[in-house]
């Protein structure tokens, strides 16, 4: 029973998250969706500046100390290995979600195009970001990244192995395809209102720092070399740099 609530509790996360990240689209898009980054009463700026700004801290906090190696080995006394994952998951979707409803618009103007071949040529940059995160998590393991296969491999009494580097299709020109495809999705807009700059601004320096600071060390320690190896080969954000 025991393997089977485990196995409920991250398909749960991963719907949580699949609902999240489909928001996500629409809510920088500023389409679809009841409230979007630049929907909602427009309140003082700079009470709208300290709520989106606890708004994204709070998630860049749990999503950066909850994915370090020294948290992870405290945690799964917690919550077990299998879950480990999903509740990661489950919990950064909920700050997302947190984040859409609470976000404060600032409906300022800082550029605007009303050019059809611009607009165009925008929204499908657009698009091509978040196809850019969508296809990465698929170039490694999407199923073991979201927590499912953690899920499946309890319940099948199938012992967990570390995951295996790759480097493939997008991953042999840039390290960090996934956040590459973020920032182009955070910055692509006909139409950029203050707090849209402020949202692409601030997310962009999270990815930058999280990843310099945190996450290329934490990968060091736990592949090596072969890793060293791999930072000589293949920038980190921009394809053909080195």
């Amino acid at each position: 029973m025991k393997k089977v609530f485990v196995v409920a509790y991250g398909v749960v996360a991963y719907t949580v998250f699949l609902g999240a990240f489909l928001y996500a689209i629409a809510f920088v898009g500023n389409f679809l969706v009841p409230k979007s980054i630049d929907s909602g009463t427009e309140n003082d700026l700079t009470m709208a500046v300290i709520i989106n700004a606890l708004l994204l801290g709070l998630f860049a906090v749990q999503h950066s100390v909850m994915a370090r190696p020294a948290f992870k080995s405290w945690w799964v006394k917690i919550v077990g290995t299998a879950s480990e994952r999903s509740t990661y998951v489950l919990l950064s979707s909920l700050a997302l979600l947190l984040l859409y409803w609470q976000w404060q618009p600032l409906r300022a103007v800082i550029w605007s195009t009303e050019n059809e071949t611009v607009v165009y040529a925008l929204w499908c940059v657009f698009g091509f970001g978040w196809l850019i995160v969508s296809l990465s998590t698929l170039m490694i393991n999407h199923f073991e990244l979201f927590g499912l296969k953690q899920i499946y491999e309890n319940l099948k009494g199938i012992d967990s192995q570390p995951p295996e580097f790759q480097a493939k299709l997008l991953y042999g020109f840039v390290r960090h395809p996934i956040m590459v495809g973020f920032i182009i999705a955070f910055w692509a807009t006909p139409h950029m209102s203050l707090g849209h700059l402020i949202f692409a601004l601030a997310t962009t320096a999270y990815i930058v720092i999280a990843v310099a600071a945190f996450e290329e060390k934490d990968l060091m320690k736990a592949i090596g070399q072969e890793y060293e190896d791999y930072q000589k080969k293949v920038p980190m954000f921009i394809p053909f740099t080195k």
